[in-house]
């Protein structure tokens, strides 16, 4: 409950740091700390200044979901991080249980397999790579030729210089992927687990680039979008991708990334040809 308690305090003072208070007609001279201070935040939200200032240092009983609707309000924060200040509140529906899993069931493994040319995996909540169909082994990355630890995406982005050379503009993807990363693991119930504070503590440790970004809070979703890589054998490719969830497993979730032209779809069909001869 307290790693819980300070997550939320952590969110809290973040996302109040962010605001300009110029923006609300306050006066910014003579402050002491970036952004709105805590009375004018409790003020907005229509909430008594001390029961803003135990959220944010971790005290008291938890928020309702009212008083969180008004700190979304009052704090301007964007559809994902509402949803994620109540994923912290307020914690997962009752019936999301977090559980690490091993690996995907045959029958969702012939559902990547029946995607030909798109590239699909299977996820965790800690982006532990636990399904992936030929496409994405051709175009991504071949997660069989790795060990098993080594099958993450956050360790593969943050850890391996050559992921660097076959993305275009790297920051950027990598604040989308921490960002959306710690909107998954809230969601699946995962975000006070030892699971993902090691890995967490791990990637701060090996990446002052992943540091930085966990302390933004950032948090955006991970629904669908384009991704460009630079294949070494293909070129650039623009892939579309969409992200489902799998169904009773709140843990595991589906990218699937469909060739953005039929140009682009030659050369992924070209390549995994290729790659299977």
């Amino acid at each position: 409950m307290a790693r819980k308690k300070d997550s939320l305090g952590s969110f809290l003072r973040n996302r109040r740091s962010r605001l300009d208070p110029a923006a609300f007609g306050l006066a910014a001279g003579r402050r002491r700390t970036p952004g709105l201070r805590r009375e004018e935040v409790a003020q907005r939200a229509n909430i008594s200044p001390t029961w803003y200032t135990w959220l944010e240092q971790g005290r008291g009983g938890a928020p309702s979901a009212a008083v969180l609707d008004r700190l979304a309000k009052g704090l301007m924060l964007t559809e994902p991080e509402r949803e994620h200040l109540f994923m912290l509140g307020l914690g997962p529906p009752p019936e999301v249980r977090y559980r690490p899993a091993d690996g995907i069931t045959p029958r969702l493994q012939r559902v990547l397999d029946a995607m030909e040319l798109s590239p699909a995996i299977i996820k965790t909540a800690t982006w532990d790579v636990v399904g992936w169909n030929k496409a994405a082994a051709a175009l991504l990355t071949d997660y069989s030729k790795l060990p098993r630890e080594e099958r993450n995406i956050l360790r593969l982005m943050f850890s391996r210089s050559r992921k660097r050379t076959r993305r275009e503009d790297w920051s950027s993807v990598a604040r989308f992927l921490v960002g959306a990363f710690r909107a998954d693991v809230a969601r699946a119930g995962a975000g006070a687990s030892d699971e993902v504070s090691r890995l967490v503590e791990e990637l701060c440790r090996a990446s002052p680039e992943f540091s930085a970004l966990w302390q933004d809070n950032d948090v955006v979703a991970h629904g669908e979008g384009v991704k460009c890589i630079h294949h070494p054998e293909a070129g650039p490719l623009d892939l579309e991708f969409s992200s489902f969830a799998v169904e009773g497993r709140p843990e595991l979730g589906m990218i699937v990334y469909n060739p953005g032209t039929p140009a682009v779809a030659d050369r992924v069909r070209a390549l995994i040809l290729a790659k299977s001869a």
